[in-house]
């Protein structure tokens, strides 16, 4: 039975690691504040932690859109009301929105018995954000609609991860700061989407960095955390995905076609985190949103299970199970 699959039980063991958090209490549907709780929890214990099935080293569903349009041409498209019914499920299904950043850093601060989600959006296309003449995200422009699920739903925050290229959202030389504004996260696609791949090592550090002073200079002062990598393509030296002349990230997202490991995972690489394409039914659906969210919500599933707890990181032991990677102190129960 696999590693990401093993399940199993026993007692309290303590180490050094530190994922877990309790929920932030959003000032309003429309900008959160990531970090403040309503109350600090009860500290974890083995039984608490069995309770709510807490699994901190646990799978992640990191989804991946494109454009969000009435008449989808590709399998990267979904329309709003396909958007819409999958957020709702998420939201059914009890996880909460974060954003890549957070993720990298393992500031996953979820209440007991979430899961987190990483909606990450390439290119910039205003189908995802198209802001109105009074400074409002458009209807039926994606981030409305997250913002329209999350105020049914509070306990589903309102962020997301876009990575975006030159001239992102048609241009609006607005966009950018709303989004840094409303506490969504901004990262680098390159400014021309240029396969790393192909590059040679200067060409594909030089992409990276035009990108990164592209996004900088639109945001004075903003800091750059994470880069998706176009095509999914990683450079000829992969760890100039996160590390180059001009800029520096914790983490680099493939396309896919996975969940991505906890980033208190030994498995867990920060140049390479799986993406899963958005995707319900077609000729590539095992390879989409619909097939992975099931197989995560199965009992084998294995996904990422808050324990509530800031200071712990808990996971069901199993036999050979190597220790969380992360600082601070951890359960095994």
């Amino acid at each position: 039975m696999s590693f990401l699959r093993r399940l199993g039980a026993g007692f309290a063991i303590l180490f050094v690691a530190a994922c877990g958090a309790p929920s932030p209490s959003p000032a309003t549907p429309e900008r959160p504040e990531p970090g403040l709780a309503l109350a600090a929890p009860a500290r974890v214990t083995a039984e608490s932690a069995r309770q709510v099935g807490a699994d901190e080293l646990g799978r992640i569903p990191i989804l991946m859109y494109h454009r969000v349009v009435a008449k989808p041409k590709s399998a990267y498209d979904r329309t709003p009301a396909e958007f819409a019914a999958e957020l709702e499920r998420l939201a059914a299904e009890n996880y909460v929105p974060v954003t890549t950043a957070d993720l990298v850093a393992g500031k996953l601060d979820l209440p007991a018995g979430a899961h987190p989600v990483v909606l990450t959006f390439d290119d910039g296309d205003p189908s995802v954000l198209t802001l109105t003449p009074e400074g409002d995200p458009a209807p039926g422009t994606a981030i409305r609609i997250l913002m329209d699920v999350a105020a049914a739903h509070p306990g589903f925050r309102p962020v997301a991860s876009l990575y975006v290229n030159e001239r992102p959202f048609g241009g609006d030389g607005r966009a950018l700061r709303w989004l840094a504004d409303h506490h969504f996260e901004i990262g680098n696609h390159t400014a021309r989407h240029t396969n790393l791949r192909r590059a040679t090592e200067s060409a594909a550090m030089a992409a990276i960095a035009e990108g990164d002073a592209s996004i900088r200079q639109a945001l004075p002062g903003y800091q750059i955390s994470t880069l998706a990598l176009p095509y999914g393509a990683q450079p000829r030296r992969e760890e100039l995905a996160l590390r180059g002349e001009g800029y520096s990230y914790r983490g680099a997202l493939l396309v896919g076609a996975g969940p991505a490991p906890s980033p208190c995972s030994p498995a867990f690489e920060p140049s390479s985190i799986p993406r899963i394409r958005s995707q319900g039914a077609g000729p590539e659906a095992e390879y989409g949103s619909a097939h992975w969210l099931d197989e995560l919500g199965s009992p084998a599933g294995r996904r990422y299970t808050s324990d509530g707890d800031p200071s712990t990181v808990s996971y069901p032991r199993s036999a050979g199970e190597p220790a969380p990677t992360c600082a601070s102190v951890s359960l095994a129960y």
